[in-house]
């Protein structure tokens, strides 16, 4: 992938930045080019080699229409939640490597969830908040809004996500009801018809 000075990026874990210039430099006798992005959040200045931006997983920040996609998603009701912490932290940390916005959309979802019925370790209550800090400064960049107003619009999504789940939950749980004394109605009602096709 080839950007242009200007171009909004975004660097896994490190979050939205620019590129301020394109130049190429010789190191060890070896010329390379590099980006140098400013790193919006706090202002600091990242060289990342063009050859290498595919491994470091440097992509354009999203476009307005992706945000809608991405609002959908926070909101859907659909939560991964593995019980088990090691596999859980393995999968989430994996997720926010990617640098997808859509991948730490599912790790603040599954960890904001989590959070609501019991303590979450130091490494995810760090892990929460870097997700949710660096999905609301995309989006405040993309949209041009600043970061509380962002911030309030995620809670929102958030909240919708946990009552369609809760909907959801209370929904499965209903008709499990309802099938069990059906089940057991059928299992009753089998030797009887044996018996009366045995008459």
């Amino acid at each position: 992938m080839t950007f242009q000075v200007g171009d909004k990026v975004i660097y896994p874990n490190h979050g939205l930045g620019i590129v301020e210039r394109i130049e190429e430099k010789t190191i060890l006798g070896t010329t390379c080019g590099f980006f140098h992005l400013r790193i919006v959040s706090n202002d600091t200045t990242v060289l990342v080699p063009v050859a290498n931006v595919d491994g470091v997983g440097l992509r354009k920040a999203i476009s307005d229409e992706e945000v809608e996609r991405l609002f959908t998603l926070l909101s859907d009701g659909r939560i991964d939640n593995h019980q088990n912490w090691k596999g859980r932290f393995k999968d989430n940390s994996d997720k926010m490597r990617t640098g997808s916005i859509y991948d730490m959309a599912d790790v603040l979802k599954s960890l904001t969830f989590l959070s609501k019925s019991k303590s979450l370790s130091f490494r995810e209550k760090r892990m929460l908040d870097r997700a949710k800090a660096l999905i609301i400064s995309e989006i405040s960049e993309v949209i041009r809004e600043k970061a509380i107003e962002v911030e309030q619009k995620v809670d929102r999504a958030l909240e919708k996500c946990f009552m369609v789940k809760a909907r959801n939950m209370a929904r499965a749980s209903a008709r499990a009801k309802v099938t069990k004394p059906i089940k057991a109605a059928v299992v009753a009602a089998a030797p009887r018809r044996a018996a009366a096709r045995a008459s």
